[in-house]
């Protein structure tokens, strides 16, 4: 993670000439390539960077959301997921990489929400994508995989603006996944090995002592990201119990998660889960994590965080399954005002442990039982192809039924 800090303050110093001077030093288009999307290749990533000099504002919180334009255009946009923009979690953590990059490189920036919240369409979503084109946006970071519909309109129709989609892949002009169409070079994909900071956080819990344990997941089983969180959650969970010899029992569940929202229901199904027994649920969506933490708190119980460390949200986080959305975000925009586009439209950016782009937040985590040294060692094994993780089951029928040992799962 120290590795992402240092990506953001070297992109401050490679990219501050570029961005400084306005519009006449911003690459027109970036150079297209008709190539077939493939990996991004592993030096070419965001903890690749080098360090910079300091210097740079890195707290988010001490740059505006509401950032006052003169001329009433903004040049980097951003369009929300489903939730809320300071959700703690996957809006609020893409966000702040666009806040960052911009505010440290003298740009203008601007957030947008679908209109119709939890129950927009993909309408709504591409007049979010239009409204920050034609308020003069050059990048526009799309968050979440449900923007895929509508990101592909936008960037047909608007093929000299660039598109990062977070959580997301390469896109072609074809909406039918059976067929090929001609790809779509404004777009960039970036994605995360969730999976691999999934089983961190599973493996640490039971070290840690505890057995009984949850999962509650966004997007209604079909979010492949919280697919594989919870995946690689359960994966963790098996391995640390079968080195244990213990065997540990799994909540799991997708209700009431399908718009990533808190509510009374969701809140209400996880205070009995902590009343029969649950110690520990890894909130796995979004603003869920906030009736789940107060399901948490009344039973004196505790939780796992997800996306970004939100241990300052609350006492009963343990840990947090973190992945580098506000790095990644600034790399990707700094992309553009490097006239380094190319290296990353139509290619699919998928960001692990090998990019320092996953783990767990050591410096604040509460655990006592599982040292950092036993996390490095697991991390580096991860890192070497010691220690495998499968990504490939994600349907939530599949996971439940995938033979994990040492894990009892009852699926809610």
């Amino acid at each position: 993670m120290k590795k992402f800090l240092a990506l953001l303050l070297a992109l401050v110093m490679v990219f501050a000439l570029a961005a400084c001077g306005g519009t006449d030093s911003t690459p027109s288009d970036a150079p297209e390539s008709e190539a077939p999307a493939s990996e991004a290749p592993a030096d070419d990533t965001p903890a690749s960077e080098a360090p910079a000099d300091d210097g740079a504002i890195t707290d988010p919180n001490e740059i505006p959301n509401d950032a006052e334009s003169a001329d009433g255009t903004y040049e980097v946009a951003f369009v929300t997921d489903v939730g809320q923009l300071q959700d703690g979690s996957f809006n609020e953590g893409t966000w702040n990489g666009v806040k960052l990059y911009a505010a440290n490189n003298g740009l203008t920036y601007k957030y947008y929400q679908p209109a119709n919240g939890n129950e927009a369409t993909d309408d709504d979503r591409v007049n979010a994508m239009q409204a920050a084109v034609d308020a003069g946006a050059k990048v526009v970071v799309c968050a979440g995989f449900l923007q895929e519909a509508a990101l592909r309109t936008a960037a047909m129709n608007n093929p000299d603006v660039h598109f990062v989609f977070i959580d997301g892949y390469p896109l072609d002009d074809d909406p039918d996944p059976n067929v090929q169409g001609n790809i779509l070079t404004n777009v960039a994909g970036i994605n995360f090995q969730e999976e691999q900071c999934g089983y961190l956080a599973g493996y640490a819990i039971v070290k840690e002592g505890f057995t009984k344990i949850g999962f509650s997941g966004g997007g209604g089983g079909s979010n492949p990201a919280c697919c594989r969180y919870g995946y690689g959650y359960l994966q963790g969970a098996s391995a640390a119990a079968e080195e244990m010899g213990v065997t540990v029992d799994v909540m799991y569940s997708w209700q009431y998660g399908g718009t990533f929202s808190a509510s009374p229901e969701l809140q209400t199904m996880i205070n009995g889960w902590y009343t029969n027994g649950t110690e520990v649920v890894f909130a796995c969506g979004g603003s869920m994590f906030s009736s789940i933490v107060s399901a948490a708190s009344a039973n004196d119980m505790f939780v796992v965080g997800v996306d970004v460390d939100q241990s300052f949200e609350s006492e009963t986080v343990v840990t947090s399954a973190l992945k580098g959305l506000s790095n990644a975000t600034s790399w990707a925009i700094g992309k553009f005002y490097a006239g380094e586009w190319d290296e990353i439209g139509n290619v699919a950016t998928s960001l692990g442990a090998n990019d320092d782009a996953v783990g767990l937040p050591t410096e604040t985590w509460s655990l006592e039982s599982y040292t950092i040294e036993e996390y490095e060692a697991l991390l580096a094994s991860i890192k070497d192809g010691t220690v495998t993780i499968d990504s490939s089951v994600l349907e939530a029928d599949a996971i439940v039924n995938a033979g994990l040992e040492n894990v009892e799962i009852i699926y809610e």
